[in-house]
């Protein structure tokens, strides 16, 4: 718990440090004429700061350090406002200025000599109660954190030269290489005068005849920056064909240029201890990272001299003095030599050249699956020691006992067992694949609604039907919208949904039984007798009563001894078999105490070893951690028992991880840039900072993917925390009053004030509850979950900075009034709000504001006075579409249209005819949508996805992002966008002839950009006037009648993801041949009426390969009638997606040159004969055609899939097919 109070206090006071020391608010100190005060504050925080690193260091248990930290978080959350509050309301504009800023003078001063002694004061406590033991303790030793190995390494060098001068100690590499040891051994080799002569050494030792005899298997591999672990394991296969690998043999594996132990710890995966006497040579110019390649525990003998200057030592294990006995671990080489040439790179070693048989393939792909294994996710490690309840489950799912009754299956077990990751598998396994006709997977929400329950399984079960079959129900029974049915309503469609057909249902988290009480009549009678129902929980006496007398109740247990330490192996050291007794006795004997700990809970295991792959790896660090946690663990042996072992972890994260904890990734970095988490440094934005932050916890499993991205070059859109992880993160939250979560039962008991506050949407108290709960005087950021009250704000919110409203109901344009009094307000998020459609000129007054977020509003023009606001960087706005709006010509029916458009608003609101669906909806909000936003648009013709900017919008210089921008009408807004040198994203829609070259001009000076999204009816040739397309281009998105690719594309060496919306490409093969050259390029998207051709042909030039790095590919093939693949087009492809198929008129070819394809989806629309079901005369004899062509289409599926399997049949990736 000190641990979290003490990180939490770091993370404010450098927030408030970084403000109190900014050249800003030193020159608002120097107007005041308080800067003594100011330095005085800022100094003492800066000596708060260090005696907190100090405490954190010495891992002090001492309540009263941690009551001491919340004051000095609280004292520096109140200097942080204090100083901002200043300068924002000295510089507000009044027409008693002069008058109004001597008064504001001497309330500062005062208020400033307050904060002075405040500061002082907590500062005092520190030596009064000598809370920090200061630099003579052992937490005083900060530096060795920083360079202990460093200087272990110096010493270890120097105790060898004086061995070497005195008794003429010293080792040779070859004889170290060669030495008679079956252990896996690691030899790194470092040159005092960088990387000069390191190749060139190592290759004499490499090409050593006897070495050569003793290590038939070989490989030579020079580090790649940046790290690539496939290309690493891609090199290795193609050097080791015509061996065994690295598990029969003895194999000698040199790695040239390794630069961080990051990159090391991902190579050491690939190199099991095959006990062969197999070594590792590792070459790197860090004495850091080649200290720790080799280990910790060595010492240093000298190997040769070259030079005067230019020395080669060995660092080895300490039993064995003189190099005679068995070494453990080999470290350090130091290396260095004076005129070598060191531009040796050798690839491909292996001299003998036979033929790879079908063994020597094998081998190849495992080592290539080995890498992917490591590189899972945590729901795939969760699975080890899963089999037997995997198959157990898939059988019973599997029986067909000619039951009477849908058979329900129940799982249940304590939080943390992975349950829903262990149906999860059942799910998706391939021997379930064709024995049902339905799937679906639900998620029981809190609070529990049958309602919301019913809804989803109805939504994914028509979601999962076929688009003739969604084609008919449109035409024929008036296809109804699952938002606005009611319970029953949801039946009878569920009941037409499942009618005659074999399902397995997944219902994941019961909570009461009376949850399956209501669900139960509701769906089992809907149900044919061969489907199947699977449910978890967490009760026994739930599942009982879930499964009744005719289903099955399987209790999950935890994880056995041996299970437990594969999965603690496999989560440190990506080997599921590294901890055996034979060869690490004493780690063993740790992680088994540890492993006791745990209780065989898969979560904690993950969580723990998460922890303990990023500290070092030995048993004295382990034996440590077992002596911290043993005396609270031994207390609980139940769930607090985990719960300890998870706090411990938490407790483990670095501060700036500490304040992170399903959750929309982009919504989620967002928040912590404007939280202040996360500031710009060495040259990454706030944003670029937050995303390593969120990629960092998930490498430590505190959070899991919920929702991957296949176009997205994030790979995650979305996160989720387990029970027990959000348990303890709430829990700090509270102990710390940093979060305040107003719900439905919550606690009444705050005690201090509140920094955080979120309303969750089951809260549904009044405006006088809300008052007498909430202090909202210190609140610094509101975040709204469900349906809007006006009281939310307050003008008491006088320090709110984040203002989080994204998806809120029922809110409004008059609402906004409050909103536009918060001055300090960083962070506004109205998103997908749809009561929005209009900002007013107050919105002038947020001079602070840094991120604005109006996507999926309605809100068309952005006001004037937004150029005011001199620090936004972020503006997000704009309806989402893949295809642009076409101009309409005549003036006449746009006036027409806009005149509809204001009378169907205003008129039902001036007649006071109020529906349920609008209950928050005034007369000026009907009325100022309909007049000032929807007739102007409508009148002018404008393309409504994108927001009009003013003119003046150059004056932004911050602005960072900027989409989606409307430049219909405007040339000047273009000129104003090319000004904004530093924009990486932009998105543009509205571009025409008119404005064509204007826009290609701004492009051209917007040198930093990094993404770019345009817009167009019909482009018309105007992107080639773009003379210098910016060269860090990473993703660009063109939506419109696209002919021919512009040849600037050809410059873009970044570019990674491309998506081409609505083309018509004539030239497909050469559109295809020249997009195949880009060498970044990892994601292309051709959506919409992609080819004017019947015939497609991914061609790879004579002798080389085409879209060498692609991972994903969409493409769509209306009118195609044959999509073919040549050998070396694609090589990385991992997943295909193929849509507009009709009839299955297409044939597939070449699909088995695509060696690391992974997924194939094809996308095939089947068409009704409407004129032979409308000679029907009866409704009967209509469902019977249907009925007739729904089992064609049937079998006319099951024949396209076939077919791409049998092309894939020889892959060993066993690719995922599915024909929609």
């Amino acid at each position: 718990m000190e641990a979290t109070a003490l990180s939490v206090g770091k993370s404010v006071l450098n927030g408030a440090l970084g403000y109190a020391k900014s050249a800003f608010a030193e020159e608002v100190a120097l107007q005041l004429g308080i800067q003594k005060d100011h330095t005085f504050v800022a100094d003492e925080l800066e000596m708060m700061r260090s005696f907190m690193m100090e405490a954190h260091e010495e891992r002090d248990n001492n309540k009263v350090v941690k009551t001491w930290v919340k004051q000095v978080r609280d004292t520096a959350y109140d200097v942080e406002d204090s100083l901002q509050d200043f300068a924002v309301r000295l510089k507000r504009p009044s027409c008693w200025r002069f008058p109004r800023t001597l008064l504001e003078r001497r309330r500062i001063a005062k208020q400033m000599k307050e904060l002075r002694a405040k500061v002082e004061d907590v500062s005092q406590r520190n030596v009064r109660y000598h809370l920090i033991k200061g630099s003579s303790s052992k937490g005083a030793t900060t530096s060795a954190d920083q360079s202990g190995l460093t200087a272990a390494a110096i010493f270890g060098i120097d105790d060898a030269r004086r061995a070497a001068k005195q008794d003429n100690q010293r080792v040779d590499l070859v004889q170290l290489i060669n030495k008679e040891d079956e252990d896996l051994q690691v030899i790194s080799v470092w040159g005092t005068s960088g990387d000069m002569g390191l190749t060139t050494i190592i290759r004499e030792a490499y090409d050593n005849q006897d070495v050569q005899i003793r290590f038939r298997s070989r490989a030579w591999v020079r580090v790649m920056h940046p790290f690539s672990p496939k290309d690493f394991v891609q090199s290795l296969v193609n050097q080791l064909h015509a061996t065994q690998g690295v598990e029969a043999l003895r194999f000698l594996i040199v790695l040239n240029n390794l630069s961080t132990i990051e990159e090391w710890d991902q190579i050491k995966k690939c190199f099991p201890n095959n006990k062969k006497g197999s070594r590792i040579i590792v070459s790197s110019t860090q004495v850091e990272v080649a200290s720790l390649c080799a280990g910790q525990e060595s010492q240093a003998s000298e190997l040769k001299q070259l030079s005067v200057e230019q020395t080669l030592y060995a660092f080895y294990d300490k039993g064995s003095p003189n190099g005679e006995d068995s070494v453990k671990r080999v470290s350090i080489l130091d290396v260095a030599t004076t005129s070598i040439d060191d531009q040796i790179a050798p690839h491909g070693e292996i001299t003998d050249d036979q033929y790879m048989d079908a063994d020597e393939k094998k081998v190849a792909r495992k080592s290539l699956s080995r890498t992917r294994t490591c590189l899972g996710a945590l729901e795939e490690l969760q699975l080890i020691g899963r089999n037997r309840e995997i198959s157990e489950i898939i059988d019973l799912v599997s029986n067909n006992d000619n039951s009477q009754q849908v058979q329900v299956i129940s799982v249940w077990g304590m939080g943390g067992l992975g349950k829903t990751t262990l149906v999860g598998g059942v799910y998706q396994s391939p021997k379930l694949s064709d024995k049902f006709e339905k799937y679906v997977f639900v998620t029981i929400m809190r609070p529990f609604s049958l309602e919301e329950l019913l809804r989803s399984l109805a939504r994914q079960l028509h979601e999962g039907s076929s688009k003739k079959q969604e084609l008919l129900e449109n035409r024929i029974n008036n296809k109804k919208s699952f938002a606005s049915m009611e319970v029953d309503k949801l039946t009878e469609e569920l009941k037409r949904l499942l009618e005659k057909k074999s399902s397995l249902i997944v219902l994941d988290d019961f909570f009461e039984t009376s949850e399956w009480d209501l669900i139960k009549p509701r769906l089992l009678p809907l149900l044919e007798k061969t489907s199947r129902i699977i449910i978890t929980t967490r009760e026994e006496n739930i599942a009982n009563h879930c499964s009744g007398k005719h289903g099955v109740v399987c209790n999950l247990q935890v994880l056995q001894q041996d299970d437990a330490l594969c999965l603690l192996s496999e989560k440190v050291f990506d080997d599921a078999t590294y901890l055996d007794e034979q060869n690490n006795p004493e780690l063993v004997k740790e992680a088994k105490q540890i492993l006791k700990k745990c209780g065989g809970l898969p979560l904690a295991i993950v969580v723990i070893g998460g922890f303990l792959a990023n500290r070092p790896k030995n048993a004295e660090e382990w034996r440590q951690l077992n002596e911290n946690i043993n005396a609270e663990l031994e207390m609980n042996p139940k769930l607090g028992m985990i719960r300890t072992v998870l706090e411990k972890s938490y407790d483990g994260l670095p501060y700036h991880l500490k304040s992170y904890m399903n959750i929309s990734r982009r919504r989620l970095v967002r928040r912590w840039a404007a939280e202040g988490y996360s500031a710009e440094t060495h040259g990454k934005s706030a944003i670029e900072i937050a995303d390593d932050y969120f990629v960092q916890l998930k490498n430590r499993s505190m959070i899991l993917p919920s929702q991957q991205s296949f176009y997205s070059r994030k790979t995650i859109d979305s996160c989720k925390v387990h029970d027990l992880i959000r348990d303890i993160a709430i829990s700090k939250s509270r102990e710390e009053n940093l979060v305040f979560t107003l719900e439905e039962g919550c606690s009444m008991n705050i005690h201090g004030p509140i920094r955080h506050l979120a309303i969750s949407s089951n809260w549904n108290g009044d405006k006088s509850e809300f008052e007498g709960i909430v202090d909202v005087s210190r609140i610094r950021s509101l975040s709204l979950f469900g349906e809007w009250k006006p009281f939310f704000i307050s003008d008491k919110m006088r320090f709110l900075r984040v203002l989080d409203l994204e998806g809120t109901s029922d809110l409004q344009y008059h609402h906004l009034d409050q909103i536009w009094k918060l001055i300090h307000l960083k962070y506004l998020s109205l998103r997908g709000c749809l009561g929005i459609d209009l900002l007013s000129d107050s919105l002038g007054n947020l001079r602070q504001l840094q991120t604005l977020d109006i996507r999926g509003t309605y809100v068309k023009a952005l006001p004037k006075t937004i150029i005011k606001l001199q620090k936004l960087q972020y503006i997000h706005a704009g309806r989402k579409s893949d295809y642009p709006q076409g101009e309409i010509d005549s003036l006449m029916e746009r006036c027409l249209g806009g005149a509809f458009d204001c009378a169907t608003c205003c008129l039902p609101h001036l007649l006071n005819i109020d529906g349920p669906s609008c209950k928050a909806l005034t007369r000026r909000d009907a009325c100022t949508f309909a007049c000032c936003v929807q007739f102007p648009l409508n009148v002018t013709g404008a393309d409504k996805r994108g927001v009009m900017v003013p003119r003046g919008i150059r004056k932004l210089k911050d602005m960072h992002t900027l989409r989606e921008v409307n430049v219909w009408r405007g040339k000047n807004v273009l000129q104003d966008i090319g000004r904004l040198t530093g924009l990486r994203k932009l998105g543009v829609n509205g571009i025409n002839k008119k404005n064509g070259r204007v826009f290609c001009s701004a492009i051209s000076k917007l040198s930093r950009l990094e993404s770019l999204s345009a817009s167009s009816a019909g482009f018309c040739g105007c992107l080639d006037e773009i003379s210098s397309p910016p060269k860090n281009l990473q993703s660009l998105k063109l939506y419109g009648n696209l002919e021919k690719l512009p040849v600037w594309i050809m410059e873009l060496q970044h570019l990674v993801k491309l998506k081409l919306a609505g083309p018509k490409l004539l030239e497909h093969d050469a559109a295809m041949e020249f997009l195949g050259k880009l060498p970044s390029l990892e994601i292309l998207v051709v959506s919409g009426s992609s080819f004017q051709c019947e015939e497609l042909d991914f061609k790879s030039p004579q002798g080389g390969i085409a879209f060498g790095i692609l991972r994903v590919l969409t493409l769509s093939v209306s009118g195609i009638k044959s999509v073919k693949f040549d050998e070396g087009a694609m090589p990385k492809l991992e997943r295909l997606q193929v849509t507009g198929v009709t009839n299955n008129e297409i044939v597939f070819s070449g699909l088995g040159f695509l060696p690391s394809i992974n997924e194939v989806q094809v996308g095939v629309y089947f068409p009704l004969d409407w004129d032979r079901i409308r000679a029907a005369r009866d409704h009967e004899t209509q469902y019977k055609i249907i009925e007739e062509e729904k089992q064609e289409e049937w079998r006319k599926r099951g024949e396209l899939k076939k077919k791409i399997q049998e092309q894939l049949a020889q892959n060993t990736n066993e690719p995922i097919v599915t024909v929609d």
